[in-house]
């Protein structure tokens, strides 16, 4: 899982717009443009795409914090320059206000069980005899869980692409062509001569004539 994808998710799922996160990195005393931002946001095989540093996700989610928790009396913490997963989890604890018995419950939600030591073993120091390392897999299913609980009738799936508007064009132009359709059918007169438009043609045009003769 790449910084670039965890972005990804926490925009999704709290449905930030390119300018938010802009904002939410400037909490963090970090300035970025919405430029920036596009390009980190961009599909993993796109070859446009930047990638997002540990330094950039970790100011991030210090101004996520920020948003999320209000400004303290304590300076924002300077952005690790090595960012773990164990540290994306626990700033996003921090951020969300979350107990241990919340992450059980979001992680339940995923169908993913964890016991209390094992979860509590992910916060400790890495020099802690208990400490535990934190997979790719676990935290994209807490991401996951995360956009159930905050977008819990949108499909587990990440933000639409930019292709998204072309295919409700599409499908407007195909209702529209419905209702047209529809409109014909209900107007046509099944007892009307299948010589009727043409014999009106005819009597509109001998009237002219007859017109021009007085």
């Amino acid at each position: 899982m790449t910084n670039n994808d965890v972005l990804r998710r926490l925009r999704y799922t709290f449905q930030f717009k390119d300018q938010q996160v802009v904002n939410v990195f400037a909490l963090a005393n970090r300035q970025v443009t919405v430029q920036q931002v596009i390009a980190w946001l961009k599909p993993d095989d796109d070859a446009e795409i930047l990638p997002l540093s540990d330094s950039e996700l970790a100011s991030f989610l210090n101004g996520f914090i920020v948003e999320k928790r209000g400004r303290s009396d304590k300076p924002v913490p300077t952005p690790e320059k090595q960012l773990t997963k164990n540290l994306i989890l626990k700033k996003l604890k921090i951020a969300l206000n979350l107990t241990s018995d919340d992450i059980i419950a979001l992680l339940a939600k995923m169908d993913v069980t964890i016991g209390n030591a094992e979860l509590t073993a992910f916060f400790r120091k890495p020099e802690h005899k208990n400490y535990r390392h934190c997979k790719s897999q676990f935290l994209r299913n807490f991401l996951m869980a995360l956009q159930l609980t905050h977008r819990p009738n949108v499909e587990n799936k990440p933000a639409k692409t930019q292709s998204e508007p072309r295919h409700k064009t599409t499908n407007n132009v195909q209702h529209t062509k419905a209702k047209h359709q529809t409109a014909k059918k209900r107007y046509d007169n099944p007892n009307a001569s299948p010589y009727a438009t043409f014999e009106k043609k005819t009597e509109r045009k001998v009237l002219s004539i007859k017109g021009k003769n007085k």
